[in-house]
C-alpha cells in the first residue's frame, strides 16, 4: 500500500491578467471565525466522497471484508490468474482506502476539536494496520516464483491486450524484481519487521524533548512588552520586528534553549545515523544514502551533483545578502550592542508594509497567470475553483498550513487559511499546482500507478509560482510593488532550494561519518554545520558562534532523512521547465515544452522520476537544472536592485 500523501509545506507571453488586485490597499475585510457562517462558496464540499457517515460506516466494513478476502489469499500465487486476482484486490483496496480515510480525515482538519471524527480517524488507521499485516506475505511469496515465469505471464497477457491483465502491472512487478537482492528471507523478513517498535524512538524523543519538554525562554523588547518565544512566535518575531536588537535577543534566547540540551538532541541524531546505517548493511546496500534513494532508483549521483553544483553556484545568494546588508542599513553599523548584518536579519522584509491580495483577486490571477500552459490546462484550474474543492478561510478549530490531498475516484481538495496577504496569494498558486498534477494524474492512471513520488511532487507547485511571479510582474509599472514581489521569489529560492541543499549536504556528510565509524558528537555536528554556513554565505553574513547549533532545531533531521534534498530537485526541474518557457523561440518550441511537462503531470507513478523527468526535458544527473535555479536568481536580485533604485 503507497502511503496517502498530503502536500505543503512556494512564458508569459500574451497573458491579460486583472490590474485590480494590485490596486488594492484596503485592510483584510473582517470574516466569521465560525464555520457554519462562512459562505459555502469558501468552504470544500466533502459529499463527492461520501454523502454520509452511514455511507462511510459501509465503506469502512467493505474494507475490512476486502482485507479479509487478501489474507485468505496466501499461498495462491502459483498461477498467473491468481496473481492477477492479488494485485487488482490490492487495486481496490487502495481505492476504497483513499476515500474511507479522507472523508474523517478531511473532515477533522474542519475542525480539530471534534473528537468523535478523530475516533473514526483512529479507526481508519487500525484498518490500515490489518491491510499491511494481512498483505506482509505478498511481496516474499511473489519473490519466490523465477522472474522469467512472472514476464512470461506478463508477456501472455500482453500478446491479448497490452494495457491489461498483468502487462499492466509491468513496472510494478519488475520494480519488486529489481528491489529482490535487498529482500532478506522470511526469517530476516520477520526480524527486521520487529525493528519499526523502536525504529521512530530518536523521533519520536526528538518532538518530545524540543515540543512537549521544552521551556521557551521570554524576552523583554525594546517597545517594553515581553513575549514568549515559541517556535511560531519565533518565526513571526524575526519576520516583523524591524529593531535589530530584538530580533537578536530573541534569536540568542530561543537558541539559547536548544544549547542547554545540546548532546541530547546529539544522541538522538547519532541514533537516527546509527538506524539508518544499520538498515542499509541489514539489506545489503553499500551506503545508507544508496538505501534511501533505491525504492525510487534515484542515482547517488544525483544528489552528489545536486550539492557540488549548489556549492559552486553560491555567489547569487551571497550577492543577495549584501544588497539586504546595505538596503537595511547594516553595513557595520551600531543598533544598540549589535552590529552588521547577522541570519536573524534575513527573514525581515526589505519594505514596510504590503498590499492585500483578495481571495476572489488571487483566484483570477492564478487561472490567468496558467495561460501559458494552454487553454485545457487553464479551463481545469478554473474549474477547481467553481467546483469547491477548496476549504479557504480559517475557522475555529481549522488545521494550520495549506495542503492539498488528492482522492483517487473524486478529485482532489485543497486546504487554505487564506489571509489575503502575498505569501497566500502564492500558497494559493503553489497548492493550485499540486491539485493540477493530482488531477492530471489520477486521470491518465489506473490506480496502481495514479500516485506520483515525492521526488517530483514539487515540480508543478514551483512552476505555478513562477508563472504567477510572472504575470504580477508583468502587469505593474510600481517599482514598490515589484520589489516586494522579487523579494518574495527570491526567498522562495533561498528558503526552498539552497538552504534545502545545504541541510542535504549536512545529512550526508553526518551519515558518511557514521558508516566510517566515526563520532558524531554535539561538537561534530555544530563544527559540519557551522563550516557549511561559511561556504554559503561568505563575508556576506555576520556568522555569530551560536550558529553552529541551529542543527539542532531542524525536525526534519530527526523525522526523514535524506527527504530534504527533493525540494531542491524538483525547485531545479521547475526552473529549468520555466527557464525553456520563457526562452522558446516560437509557437511550435512552446508547445514542445508545455506537452513535455504535461506528459509528467499525466505520468502519476508509472515510470522511475529520474525517466519521467527526462521525458519532460529535464536531466538531474547532469548539472543543467541546478544552473538554471542560479542563473534565476541571479536574475531576480539584478531586477530587485533595478527596482530599490528606482525606489
Amino acid at each position: 500500500m503507497d502511503r496517502l500523501e498530503l502536500f505543503r509545506f512556494p512564458e508569459p507571453a500574451n497573458i491579460v491578467a486583472p490590474t485590480a488586485a494590485l490596486a488594492v490597499e484596503a485592510e483584510a475585510p473582517p470574516r466569521s471565525r465560525v464555520r457554519d457562517e462562512i459562505d459555502t462558496r469558501y468552504r470544500w464540499d466533502l459529499r463527492p466522497i461520501f454523502a454520509s457517515w452511514e455511507e462511510w460506516e459501509q465503506a469502512c466494513d467493505e474494507l475490512g471484508e476486502l482485507v479479509d478476502r487478501l489474507a485468505r489469499l496466501q499461498g495462491t500465487l502459483s498461477q498467473a490468474p491468481a496473481l492477477l486476482a492479488v494485485l487488482r484486490l490490492q487495486d481496490d483496496l487502495g481505492q476504497l482506502a483513499h476515500r474511507v480515510w479522507y472523508y474523517p480525515s478531511l473532515t477533522y482538519d474542519q475542525d480539530q476539536r471534534d473528537n468523535s471524527v478523530n475516533a473514526r480517524r483512529q479507526r481508519v488507521q487500525v484498518l490500515f494496520a490489518r491491510w499491511e499485516q494481512a498483505g506482509a506475505w505478498f511481496k516474499p511469496e511473489l519473490l519466490q516464483l523465477p522472474l522469467d515465469t512472472v514476464r512470461a505471464w506478463m508477456d501472455a497477457d500482453a500478446a491479448s491486450d497490452p494495457n491489461g491483465g498483468l502487462a499492466l502491472y509491468r513496472f510494478k512487478l519488475e520494480d519488486l524484481y529489481r528491489r529482490q537482492e535487498h529482500v532478506l528471507g522470511e526469517e530476516g523478513e520477520r526480524v527486521l519487521s520487529f525493528t519499526s517498535r523502536f525504529a521512530d524512538l530518536p523521533d519520536e524523543a526528538y518532538s518530545a524533548l524540543s515540543t512537549a519538554d521544552i521551556r521557551y525562554p521570554s524576552v523583554r523588547l525594546s517597545d517594553g512588552r515581553e513575549v514568549t518565544v515559541s517556535y511560531g512566535q519565533y518565526r513571526t518575531l524575526l519576520a516583523t520586528h524591524r529593531v535589530q536588537r530584538d530580533r537578536a535577543a530573541v534569536f540568542a534566547s530561543f537558541y539559547e534553549t536548544f544549547e542547554k540540551s545540546l548532546n541530547t538532541y546529539a544522541a538522538l541524531y547519532n541514533g537516527v545515523c546509527q538506524r539508518d546505517w544499520f538498515g542499509a548493511m541489514a539489506r545489503r546496500y553499500k551506503t545508507t544514502l544508496e538505501g534511501a534513494l533505491d525504492g525510487n532508483r534515484i542515482p547517488t549521483e544525483v544528489v552528489e551533483r545536486l550539492i557540488e553544483t549548489t556549492r559552486a553556484g553560491v555567489a547569487p545568494l551571497q550577492r543577495y545578502h549584501r544588497l539586504r546588508r546595505h538596503v537595511l542599513g547594516l553595513d557595520g553599523g551600531d543598533d544598540g550592542g549589535v552590529s552588521g548584518y547577522h541570519l536573524y536579519d534575513t527573514s525581515i522584509p526589505l519594505l514596510e508594509g504590503e498590499k492585500r491580495y483578495p481571495y476572489d483577486e488571487a483566484v483570477r490571477w492564478v487561472i490567468d497567470s496558467a495561460a501559458p500552459l494552454g487553454a485545457d490546462y487553464q479551463r481545469r484550474v478554473r474549474a477547481v475553483f467553481d467546483g469547491r474543492y477548496v476549504d479557504v478561510y480559517e475557522n475555529e478549530g481549522k488545521r494550520s498550513g495549506a495542503y492539498s490531498a488528492g482522492v483517487y475516484g473524486v478529485h482532489p481538495y485543497m486546504l487554505l487559511n487564506y489571509n489575503d496577504t502575498l505569501d497566500d496569494l502564492f500558497t494559493l498558486a503553489h497548492e493550485t499546482g499540486h491539485t493540477l498534477h493530482s488531477l492530471l494524474s489520477h486521470e491518465s492512471q489506473p490506480f496502481t500507478y495514479a500516485s506520483y513520488t515525492i521526488f517530483v511532487a514539487e515540480v508543478a507547485s514551483t512552476l505555478s509560482e513562477a508563472l504567477l511571479l510572472d504575470a504580477l510582474l508583468a502587469n505593474s509599472d510600481d517599482p514598490r510593488e515589484r520589489a516586494l514581489l522579487l523579494q518574495h521569489a527570491i526567498d522562495s529560492i533561498t528558503g526552498t532550494f539552497y538552504t534545502q541543499v545545504l541541510f542535504a549536504e549536512w545529512e550526508l556528510e553526518a551519515h558518511r561519518a557514521a558508516e566510517r565509524g566515526e563520532p558524531i558528537t554535539a561538537e561534530t555536528l555544530s563544527e559540519r554545520y557551522f563550516g557549511l554556513l561559511q561556504h554559503y554565505y561568505g563575508d556576506a553574513i555576520e556568522l555569530d558562534p551560536l550558529y553552529r547549533i541551529t542543527w539542532a532545531r531542524i525536525p526534519h533531521f530527526f523525522q526523514s532523512p535524506y527527504y530534504v534534498y527533493q525540494y531542491a530537485t524538483s525547485f531545479a526541474a521547475s526552473a529549468q521547465i520555466a527557464q525553456a518557457l520563457r526562452g522558446a523561440a516560437d509557437a511550435k518550441q512552446r508547445d514542445e515544452v508545455v506537452q513535455g511537462y504535461l506528459r509528467l503531470l499525466r505520468a502519476g507513478g508509472n515510470d522511475y522520476p529520474i525517466d519521467q523527468l527526462l521525458q519532460a526535458g529535464v536531466d538531474l544527473a547532469r548539472p543543467e537544472p541546478v544552473e538554471a535555479v542560479v542563473a534565476e536568481l541571479d536574475r531576480l536580485v539584478g531586477q530587485l536592485e533595478g527596482e530599490l533604485a528606482a525606489l
